[in-house]
């Protein structure tokens, strides 16, 4: 008798080990409807604990919003199984939850004794989801918000003007930092569709389980759980779509996205019904779309279809004489969050600035000047000293040297403060020069001569300011 009672404390402790490990949700009810069983991970999903939900009804704690109702309680009452449905509710508190859920009835001879649900969370996805659909309201920059007196910025601003006045899709090309969306903002708000939605979706920011639906929209009942609810596309009809880092995009998605534009019609996932939308396309790519091409991340038919219209967006490093324009205007942003009054830069850190590559471009620019800030007390001038840390680390600066575009030793001993991607920077600018020179700037024999489609060719002539003579 003792070894039995034994035997079954040990199975008691093993069966509450188990169902308190695993890492899903689990949450019983009996026929009346009054919480029986609630693992920690359920603890953890719905903030609570186990004396706000043990023994009290499922309604007394958990709320829905009008026309929902519980999982939990729909399978106690039908008595059949729920697989793979996307729930949302509060609880008590009025946390928003969101879980994905397997209920099933539970039968003793026959009769029905309860309900069981395990639950995955997904509660932070769907607030993911919900931040990179930006809406209209945040549309605030326009072509007066771009900074900057360079040679090579102004020529993109004023090629950019002139996109403004037709729908054509435009491909904005730069590095990560580079402004992509002021850009695409200033686009939106300089053209005749200004007064319309402009919707921005982050592509790399999804997964792509996900993505489709949230371009193209859903049918209710497609899977388990889905709504009849509109896409992206459908949401900015009549104004402008956003697609930042389309390269993200697998290609079958990819695929979808070149019908929906080139017949301006879209079918929600599950559907099958075609919707027409008037929509214009901005998209954005961090890398050289010839290579995004070559190594299959981005289709060719995409890609002629996306960049009717190409901006090319210089890195920082390329405009280094805007950095003043730049760090004063930063300054003065903080100034107006941090209620303070630096006004200027010391000459040493304007220096060092002018002389750091900016691998982060603009927006690193900008973080440094932020945290500087953040450790300025009573100076009104940024030092040395307010630099972070890891910025002073990494910023050793280049030996100032004369352009080498006229000549290029490759047997020369380069010194460790000139960085590698400086020389091959100026070997590229060095070499193209040379063969367009051989060839009298005639564009499609020097691309012949260098292995290279005009395209491309054309491409890194943008890219390293080289103009055709």
């Amino acid at each position: 008798m003792i070894e039995e009672k034994m035997a079954n404390e040990h199975l008691h402790h093993i069966y509450n080990t188990i169902v308190n490990e695993v890492d899903v949700g689990i949450h019983v009810i009996n026929a009346k409807g009054e919480t029986v069983i609630y693992n920690s991970k359920m603890m953890d999903i719905e903030s609570l604990s186990k004396e706000d939900v043990l023994h009290k009804h499922f309604l007394d704690v958990f709320t829905f919003e009008e026309g929902e109702t519980s999982t939990l309680l729909d399978v106690l009452r039908e008595k059949r199984p729920r697989k793979n449905v996307k729930q949302t509710y509060f609880n008590h508190r009025g946390k928003e939850i969101t879980t994905v859920n397997h209920t099933f009835p539970i039968f003793y001879e026959d009769q029905l004794i309860g309900a069981i649900e395990i639950a995955k969370d997904v509660t932070n996805l769907e607030r993911l989801i919900r931040k990179n659909i930006k809406q209209k309201g945040n549309t605030t920059f326009t072509f007066d918000s771009i900074i900057g007196k360079s040679p090579s910025i102004r020529e993109v601003i004023e090629h950019t003007k002139r996109a403004t006045r037709t729908p054509s899709s435009v491909l904005i090309i730069g590095e990560t930092g580079t402004g992509k969306e002021l850009f695409a903002q200033s686009i939106h708000n300089g053209s005749e569709r200004s007064s319309a939605p402009f919707i921005s979706q982050n592509c790399a920011a999804i997964p792509d389980t996900l993505i489709e639906s949230i371009l193209f929209g859903t049918k209710k009942g497609a899977f388990t759980g889905a709504l009849e609810r509109p896409g992206l596309f459908e949401e900015a009809s009549g104004g402008t779509l956003f697609l930042d880092e389309i390269n993200s995009l697998s290609p079958m998605l990819q695929a979808k996205l070149l019908r929906a534009i080139q017949e301006k019609v879209i079918r929600r996932v599950g559907d099958t019904i075609d919707r027409k939308v008037d929509v214009r396309i901005l998209s954005t790519i961090n890398e050289d779309p010839i290579e995004a091409i070559a190594n299959g991340r981005l289709r060719k038919d995409l890609y002629y279809r996306l960049s009717v219209v190409s901006i090319f967006i210089p890195p920082l490093r390329e405009r280094k004489e805007d950095i003043p324009l730049l760090a004063s205007h930063f300054i003065e942003k903080y100034n107006h969050l941090f209620q303070m009054n630096v006004d200027k830069l010391h000459p040493e850190v304007m220096q060092l600035f002018t002389e750091y590559d900016w691998p982060g471009n603009v927006r690193e620019l900008e973080h440094v000047i932020e945290g500087a800030m953040n450790l300025v007390i009573d100076d009104t001038t940024i030092n040395l000293a307010h630099l972070p840390v890891h910025f002073r680390n990494k910023s050793i600066p280049k030996e100032a040297t004369s352009s080498v575009h006229s000549s290029i030793d490759v047997n020369e001993e380069l010194t460790t403060r000139y960085q590698l991607k400086d020389y091959l920077h100026e070997a590229e600018t060095y070499f193209i020069k040379k063969a367009l020179a051989r060839h009298k700037y005639h564009v499609t024999n020097t691309a012949k001569e260098l292995g290279l489609s005009r395209q491309a060719l054309q491409y890194r002539m943008k890219r390293l300011h080289i103009r055709a003579k």
